[in-house]
């Protein structure tokens, strides 16, 4: 795409949300050539300077991802980023779930203005730790996966979910040290979970399992999707026709705000076939048959994260790719799962994929798209050690506390509850 955005063009982009490292805005102008699209804009921490020009990564980065020639002799980061989508994650997760993008061509007056038609939007807390980087020459032109292509226009509603899934296996290294056992029984997200309500940055724990969603089971899966539903903190959200309708706008880890919420069985008469108080168990078991039929072998027991259980087991001259293998871990731990879903018309001549909700009776179009892959800084490791430290030091503490308190909670808290 050769077309410059300009500040003319900010006016069509609206706020739809943001994570750690970008902001992402839908398209609402006229332009066929932008309809149906979403622009991720890389932010910069607000105490740091904008982009800084020169090679995209450094001495050490480059010997890491030096089997990937087309990254490293990227220009820019947000360039190598692309690549790393497109060359990387792509053949790993498979290029049907994989939305790689393009880099379009931004005026720094027209991320000026978006930043300013947006911050009425932002949370609060996402302004003051983060702004726009104004220095980025491009950002990343990519699908709108909350809906279909048209899909606003289209007869048939959409309704679409966003899933981050976590880590789907227990760690079983040899290398695991004794002090942090626990992590052979206990899932990181447990473990975290708990850290996170100690530091008040959720109000209430929640009982999602991600071993519970891996497993394959449907019974487990829906116990899995239920506990998402009732606290989807900044792991779960549902849109309709492309608008936020469950969940929270900014990726807030303590997502309290439901723009529908209890309204959700009303919003899916026009998807779901079923009676009043059984819609949302309805579309739960949707999501579950299209987790199972699509991307589930990518993910599961038998998939990529499986494969990367075993990565001590290399030989020390391949030291680098335990580490390149490692922040690639990091990025699938940290990705979303977008499935988009319309019901099927019976003389549809549909080219997606469909999936049969055997409780309604009903066909559905869907699509999967892994989305967030993020490519990891190699200096984030030391943070990633800490917090791993962080997380299993307190884990362990409020265990050994609920043992000294009351003996049988040593079972509940040593041991997984599946």
């Amino acid at each position: 795409m050769d077309q410059v955005l300009e500040e003319r063009d900010a006016a069509d982009w609206v706020y739809r949300g943001e994570g750690a490292a970008n902001i992402v805005v839908a398209y609402t102008g006229s332009s066929p050539a932008l309809a149906g699209k979403v622009l991720r804009i890389q932010k910069v921490p607000e105490k740091e300077s904008n982009f800084i020009h020169g090679s995209a990564f450094s001495a050490n980065e480059r010997l890491l991802w030096k089997d990937h020639k087309e990254l490293v002799l990227s220009p820019t980061r947000d360039m190598a980023a692309q690549l790393y989508l497109e060359h990387v994650m792509s053949p790993l997760l498979g290029s049907k779930h994989v939305d790689a993008g393009i880099q379009v061509l931004v005026s720094q007056e027209f991320l000026e203005a978006v930043e300013e038609n947006i911050n009425g939007r932002r949370p609060v807390w996402r302004i003051n730790a983060a702004k726009v980087n104004r220095d980025c020459k491009h950002a990343l032109l990519l699908s709108d996966h909350s809906c279909f292509p048209r899909g606003i226009m289209n007869d048939e509603p959409c309704i679409s979910i966003e899933i981050k899934p976590k880590c789907g296996f227990l760690p079983s290294s040899r290398y695991i040290a004794k002090r942090n056992a626990i992590k052979r029984s206990i899932t990181r997200f447990k473990m975290h979970q708990a850290l996170k309500f100690h530091d008040k940055e959720v109000s209430k724990i929640s009982d999602y399992d991600p071993l519970d969603l891996f497993s394959g089971s449907k019974d487990r899966m829906y116990k899995a999707l239920k506990a998402l539903y009732d606290t989807p903190q900044n792991n779960f959200r549902v849109f309709m026709d492309g608008s936020l309708i469950l969940g929270d706008l900014g990726g807030s880890a303590d997502s309290t705000t439901r723009v529908i919420g209890e309204n959700l069985e009303d919003v899916l008469k026009s998807i779901i076939q079923a009676d009043d108080g059984l819609r949302t168990r309805r579309f739960l078991e949707l999501i579950i048959e299209a987790v199972r039929k699509s991307v589930c072998k990518e993910l599961g027991e038998d998939g990529w994260f499986h494969k990367r259980n075993s990565l001590h087991s290399l030989s020390l001259e391949e030291s680098l790719k335990i580490v390149k293998d490692f922040l690639i871990s990091a990025t699938v731990k940290d990705c979303s799962l977008m499935i988009c879903f319309r019901p099927r018309g019976a003389a549809s001549d549909s080219s997606f994929s469909s999936v049969h909700l055997e409780s309604t009776g009903q066909f559905f179009d869907y699509k999967a798209f892994f989305i967030d892959l993020d490519l990891k800084p190699l200096d984030k490791m030391e943070h990633y050690y800490k917090l791993d430290q962080k997380i299993v030091r307190w884990y362990t503490q409020i265990a050994r506390d609920e043992c000294s308190d009351k003996r049988d909670g040593c079972i509940e808290l040593y041991s997984n509850t599946n």
